[in-house]
């Protein structure tokens, strides 16, 4: 089965639109949505409304941090996300609010394991941003293949029987063979918000029959996503950092 994997989608509809059209050309046959279904972006309500009715077709939809905020009024965030929080609260209808509280933090598929942060604590939102890190989250669980997303840059880490941990930064979009001898946890990037200087959309493809991953990244209509941002009144700088991918 070949399953596409979208994280931090983050309420730009036109990049998460463009994902999927992307993951059904290259044969999709299901979906996970590793969470930040809204923050930042200017269509969270249509965001959400599409990830449900995705969830009722059989993905596994999780909760990431944004999500779990809209509910929560004493989450800290930076000012640009404070502010884009508050706008997507009163946009979102009661039962996308009731929606995203009730998603869960984390989804078991056989040896596959999804979160939207580290797993040792996923409620606490750590970021996987090294090796040790990366370490963390492979003692915290006994899944063979992990993948998280909340950093919003794509990334590779296998462990060996020597229990070293390496660090891969994915370039192309060659599947990578999951070698059976190793345990590894992917961090899938972001479809919405691309922090790692690439503006595309990124996203990853599980070949469950050939055991791999793929890293792919799709071009979409940043100039109609940012517009919409600053329509809404929203920061402008969430709007300029989506050309850069930063």
């Amino acid at each position: 089965m070949l399953t596409a994997i979208l994280s931090d989608i983050h309420a730009n509809r036109e990049a998460f639109e463009a994902v999927l059209a992307a993951a059904e050309a290259a044969g999709a046959e299901r979906y996970v949505l590793l969470g930040d279904i809204v923050g930042y972006g200017a269509d969270p309500e249509w965001c959400v409304q599409r990830a449900q009715a995705l969830q009722d077709d059989g993905a596994t939809v999780l909760r990431g941090n944004h999500d779990a905020a809209v509910g929560n009024p004493s989450v800290s965030m930076n000012a640009a996300a404070a502010l884009a929080l508050e706008w997507t609260r009163r946009q979102l209808c009661p039962r996308s609010r009731a929606y995203l509280a009730a998603l869960p933090l984390d989804a078991r598929n056989g040896e596959i394991l999804y979160v939207h942060a580290e797993a040792r604590a996923p409620e606490a939102w750590n970021y996987v941003l090294d090796g040790h890190d990366a370490r963390r989250h492979l003692a915290a669980c006994d899944a063979r293949v992990s993948v998280c997303g909340h950093v919003h840059k794509p990334a590779l880490y296998c462990m060996g029987a020597d229990d070293r941990v390496k660090r891969f930064t994915p370039s192309g979009a060659m599947p990578v063979p999951l070698l059976a001898q190793r345990r590894w946890l992917a961090v899938a990037g972001s479809v919405g918000q691309p922090r790692d200087g690439n503006p595309a959309a990124a996203y990853c493809l599980h070949d469950e029959r050939a055991n791999t991953l793929a890293f792919r990244r799709t071009a979409y209509d940043v100039e109609t996503a940012a517009a919409k941002i600053r329509a809404a009144g929203l920061p402008a700088a969430l709007a300029d950092r989506l050309f850069e991918g930063h």
